[in-house]
């Protein structure tokens, strides 16, 4: 693993470790959107721009936005639960499902993956053919994945859209309490 991509992982390893321990709401609410922009971080490193512009609009800003809005509604503190085991083996589970899951997967950037001799080729042979577009990431986000790109724009759309009504629900109710 490159420094980079190492240290990234461990900042945000921390940081999801402190937002756990906190108790103070607002302070884990903007945690968490640092831990969303670390996670861009990674994803950018990755190459997965685009994924790394939905975590940073939705994970980073919008999220940020609602956690804020629904603490202006309740208390600035957490309240101490007795049983908080439960939760963590709920937590400890899922994530070695998901590691489970991830077992099999080829190291990434392997070129002896199934993709890169079955799919690959095909979609650089028949891309200039089918959709005479001659830049084969934009032929593919435009026209191969054309749904998931949709998706992702309205995500995008949407989360926008949010943080609008948002913030002039709050412009307003900022005003009436002046008057």
């Amino acid at each position: 693993m490159p420094p980079v991509e190492l240290l990234l992982m461990l900042l945000l390893l921390a940081t999801v470790i402190v937002v756990a321990r906190l108790k103070d709401l607002f302070a884990a609410a903007m945690l968490t959107g640092i831990a969303s922009l670390l996670a861009a971080g990674l994803f950018v490193l990755m190459d997965a721009v685009d994924v790394a512009f939905t975590e940073a609009a939705v994970g980073a800003g919008v999220s940020t936005v609602l956690f804020l809005g629904a603490l202006s509604l309740t208390s600035r503190r957490e309240k101490q639960e007795r049983n908080r085991i439960l939760p963590l083996v709920i937590v400890v589970a899922t994530g070695a499902a998901l590691i489970y899951g991830t077992w099999g997967m080829p190291v990434y950037g392997d070129p002896e993956a199934v993709i890169h001799h079955h799919l690959a080729p095909d979609l650089i042979a028949q891309t200039e053919e089918k959709i005479h577009i001659p830049n084969i990431v934009t032929a593919i986000l435009a026209s191969f994945r054309g749904y998931d790109t949709l998706g992702e724009v309205v995500v995008i759309f949407t989360a926008g859209v949010g943080v609008a009504l948002l913030l002039g629900g709050l412009h307003r109710r900022g005003k009436e309490e002046e008057s």
